[in-house]
């Protein structure tokens, strides 16, 4: 069973960085399509970037573009988020994903299987 487990949320001044972690387990990701998505109470799950074909491409939605990374480690088998230049806007719940088809970077979250259980991300202005 594949499990992913994310962390590095936390409370930080706009402007400032965190790095979101998602370890998986249960299938080794080289060759799946990983994601990052954000969701705001009563809003729907935003797409944010994603990563795939074993760290070659990688997709951002045009709101992060320049301010965010993705990045995905196979020996450790863990996808991070580098978020820098944060703005009181990106305040969420941050969520990682696991697509295992892995063939195209996809922005809809019914494309992805497998959910992390969130961190929770806060930007104070």
């Amino acid at each position: 069973q594949v499990q992913l487990v994310e962390s590095g949320g936390g409370l930080v001044q706009a402007g400032g960085s965190l790095r979101l972690s998602c370890v998986v387990s249960g299938r080794t990701i080289s060759r799946y399509a990983m994601a990052w998505f954000r969701q705001a109470p009563g809003k729907e799950r935003e797409f944010v970037a994603a990563i795939g074909y074993g760290g070659t491409y990688t997709s951002y939605v045009d709101s992060v573009k320049g301010r965010f990374t993705i990045s995905m480690n196979n020996i450790k088998n863990t996808v991070y988020l580098q978020m820098n230049s944060l703005k009181s806007e990106d305040t969420t719940v941050y969520y990682c994903a696991a697509d295992p088809t892995g063939i195209w970077l996809r922005r809809s979250p019914g494309a992805y299987d497998y959910w992390g259980q969130g961190t929770q991300v806060t930007v104070s202005s």
